[in-house]
């Protein structure tokens, strides 16, 4: 059975998030119908759908071309998907300097996954010169929104005193703030502090919360660093974390 949406029942941009984690293929007729009509935030979300695959086929080169068509008007998330498009190569030729260009113009417009996006090109020198200053203050600017990821970098930037005087009781609040926050990089940042505070059940915690929603590269990163710790318990989660890799992997892995 094939779901048809007429005109009139047009949904807004909200209503077609939520639809999404209920039914994808029906969502996606009805982004799909919404961004003809002209729905700026349905057309972006197409551009979404279709680099994802959810509910519809995968397209890279038509998300491509439904961000660009957003970004036009002035949809923020979109132009920053343009900057992640062109940084990967999603549908394009991989271009670090175009992904900048899309990524500073979201970020001056204010979106804080645009400050970060192009804090991490300014912090390795991808695409543009290498500048740690303005890193840290793009992901100073995005922690201060509330984006989790900028604050576990803005912690590392203070722990290390990387382009600003070092503040490890700072870096330890930010590093708390971006795993309550949700990211698992955080969360395996915080549990390094709790474990050198001697609190160990804590930092398990946080370290189980950071395995089961760590992506490949992270995983296989920490279950190399959790090797090294110097607390038994803590070590023994090295395994569990190899495995997730694997498990990972398998599942990602081309058909």
């Amino acid at each position: 059975m094939s779901f048809q949406l007429r005109r009139e029942e047009v949904l807004d941009g909200d209503q077609l998030k939520a639809m999404l984690d209920e039914s994808p293929a029906r969502a996606a007729q009805a982004i799909l119908l919404a961004a003809r009509e002209g729905v700026l935030d349905a057309q972006a979300l197409l551009g979404q759908i279709l680099l994802d695959g959810q509910g519809i086929e995968l397209d890279q080169a038509l998300a491509l071309r439904w961000f660009e068509i957003a970004a036009r008007r002035g949809h923020l998330m979109a132009r920053n998907m343009l900057g992640r498009c062109h940084e990967h190569g999603w549908g394009c030729a991989a271009n670090a300097s175009v992904a900048a260009q899309h990524y500073r113009i979201a970020a001056d417009a204010g979106l804080d996954w645009a400050m970060y996006n192009y804090a991490n090109l300014l912090a390795t020198g991808r695409g543009v010169i290498e500048d740690q200053i303005q890193a840290l203050h793009l992901y100073r600017r995005a922690a201060e929104m509330g984006h989790a990821k900028s604050m576990n970098l803005l912690g590392r930037y203070l722990e290390e005193g990387r382009a600003c005087p070092e503040d490890t009781a700072a870096a330890r609040d930010w590093y708390r703030r971006s795993a309550v926050g949700g990211d698992f990089r955080g969360q395996f940042s915080y549990a390094a502090v709790l474990a050198g505070d001697g609190k160990t059940e804590d930092a398990l915690d946080w370290l189980r919360k950071a395995l089961a929603g760590g992506n490949l590269n992270f995983l296989r990163v920490a279950s190399k660093a959790l090797l090294n710790a110097t607390d038994p318990q803590i070590r023994a989660l090295a395994p569990e974390y190899a495995n997730r890799y694997a498990e990972l992997e398998q599942a990602l892995a081309p058909l």
